[in-house]
């Protein structure tokens, strides 16, 4: 087992660290009592996850003279609802917590972002320790303090900016992924080189397939370099209130419109709806004269390399309704996070809706 790589998050009067290597499962007992923990732990995870992966954090709080408590939600983005929540809420509150009990969110974004939204509001506010065991959440989801779930009208308008107290990504985790959900995490990967750092992107078309291959060392590298851009993103503007923050959802508007769209369901993963929107935010930066076509074409070419889709058309009108419901959306049009090529994204504010009408009608007839 290598050293871990640490990347210190400080946002504010808040400091925590994000700990990337391999072997951490087997040292949560340890990390939290360096937190102060005591007593019983609630673990919250989902039924994937439990099976591989509750039993080696269990033992390690065992170990550390700690009282796991485990709390198994069932799997999938429907979970990520007020139905649930409230279910949740239920269990910490019967498990005893006190103000000073840290919860532990073991799985991807979904129990992430469950868990966290419930420790923020339990007893008002709980510490939280991310535990990711998705390349998703650990580049993205466990870093920076969003939670939220979902409503019918979109995906993640309720929620609330609860930081975590420690993030451990444990990268041998990564090795129980299926193929599919590791494809979807790189997409949250590969954002980062296309939204700041064209040097890391070209580094991913080098290196693109030791990270889906799972080489260690080179997963640790991706991750790590993803959570240092997101964490100095997340210093400078916590609240997403100076618009820099807002870089992070590249893909993302054209992405939930298409996630809404397929129901929040398996039959597209948040991963690779990011893909589809990030290659439709260079098509439209294209169109709009912003952004080289050939680098366009280059984004294409690595994700679709990568096994991941970067078209998906849907009737135009039907998104456009989902995008209506955007949480950052301004009285005079759409906030999109645009391109003027590989590593330069920039904050568009109140795009038109009807031209985000007629791109998408376009994508329709060209697909």
């Amino acid at each position: 087992m290598s050293a871990a790589t640490r990347i210190r998050v400080e946002v504010g009067r808040t400091a925590y660290d994000v700990r990337i290597g391999q072997g951490l499962l087997a040292q949560t007992g340890q990390a939290l009592r360096e937190l102060g923990a005591e007593g019983r732990i609630p673990v919250v995870t989902d039924e994937h996850v439990a099976p591989l992966h509750l039993g080696p954090v269990a033992a390690a709080l065992r170990s550390a003279g700690l009282e796991p408590c485990a709390i198994v939600l069932p799997a999938g983005e429907a979970s990520k609802s007020f139905r649930m929540l409230e279910t949740l809420v239920g269990r910490l509150l019967d498990a005893g917590v006190t103000r000073d009990t840290p919860v532990v969110a073991l799985g991807g974004g979904v129990v992430g972002d469950l868990a966290g939204f419930a420790a923020a509001i339990v007893k008002r506010g709980l510490p939280l320790v991310q535990v990711p065991t998705t390349l998703l959440a650990m580049v993205d989801s466990s870093v920076g303090g969003k939670t939220a779930i979902d409503m019918p009208q979109g995906k993640n308008l309720v929620g609330a900016f609860h930081q975590p107290a420690l993030v451990l990504a444990d990268v041998d985790t990564l090795a129980t992924l299926p193929a599919r959900e590791r494809r979807a995490g790189y997409a949250e990967v590969v954002k980062y080189g296309l939204m700041a750092d064209a040097a890391f992107f070209a580094w991913l078309e080098t290196h693109g397939a030791r990270v889906l291959g799972g080489e260690p060392a080179a997963l640790v590298h991706a991750i790590a370099t993803g959570v240092a851009m997101k964490a100095a993103v997340v210093a400078r503007d916590p609240l997403e209130r100076t618009g820099e923050r807002m870089l992070l959802n590249l893909g993302h508007t054209f992405g939930h419109a298409l996630e809404a769209e397929a129901g929040f369901g398996p039959d597209l993963l948040h991963g690779e709806a990011v893909a589809i929107g990030m290659a439709q935010a260079f098509r439209f930066s294209v169109r709009r004269g912003l952004a080289p076509a050939a680098d366009a074409a280059r984004v294409e070419a690595h994700l679709a390399a990568a096994g991941l889709p970067v078209r998906r058309p849907r009737p135009a009108d039907r998104l456009v309704a989902h995008m209506a419901h955007d949480k950052k959306r301004g009285a005079g049009g759409l906030p999109l996070i645009l391109v003027r090529g590989i590593g330069r994204a920039f904050v568009a504010r109140d795009v038109p809706l009807e031209e985000v009408r007629a791109f998408l009608a376009e994508e329709e007839v060209f697909a």
